[in-house]
């Protein structure tokens, strides 16, 4: 199982809760591009997105309104 590090994966977000937030979208995401392609996932959607995070594949952009200053 992949255990990454929450304060690597916080640098770029304002919160917890917006680190979990973009995880559940992408997760979405992966879940719905695998049912319209037909595709059976090795893998659950959460690791998957964790993962795009990590690595940077996925940027999770907040408004302005609550970015850090």
């Amino acid at each position: 199982m992949f255990n990454p590090d929450l304060k690597k994966m916080l640098n770029n977000v304002n919160s917890r809760y917006s680190l979990v937030v973009g995880t559940a979208k992408r997760a979405r995401e992966i879940r719905d591009e695998a049912i319209e392609n037909n595709a059976i996932l090795d893998e659950k959607t959460v690791s998957t997105a964790i993962e795009e995070i990590w690595d940077g594949k996925y940027v999770i952009e907040e408004p302005d309104s609550i970015k850090s200053k």
